[in-house]
């Protein structure tokens, strides 16, 4: 099982399933990060955290625990 947090820069997926059990995990999902829609992570800040992703047209920065949160599969 593969996390967004460890996906590489560059690298597509696709959400397959996101811990939504609290209420950050509900946030996740009312931005778009739901199952099925394909993401690419477009960078990291200098240190690692947060990453950069793009879905939906927009980008979304996300912190390596809320990007833990996200399991993917490659495209």
């Amino acid at each position: 099982m593969t996390t967004l947090a460890v996906l590489p820069i560059g690298e597509s997926a696709r959400v397959r399933e996101i811990d939504a059990s609290d209420e950050i995990g509900v946030r996740l999902l009312e931005m778009g990060l739901t199952p099925g829609i394909e993401v690419v992570v477009i960078g990291t800040a200098p240190l690692g955290d947060p990453l950069e992703i793009e879905l939906r047209g927009y980008r979304l920065s996300l912190r390596k625990c809320e990007a833990a949160r996200v399991d993917v599969e490659p495209v």
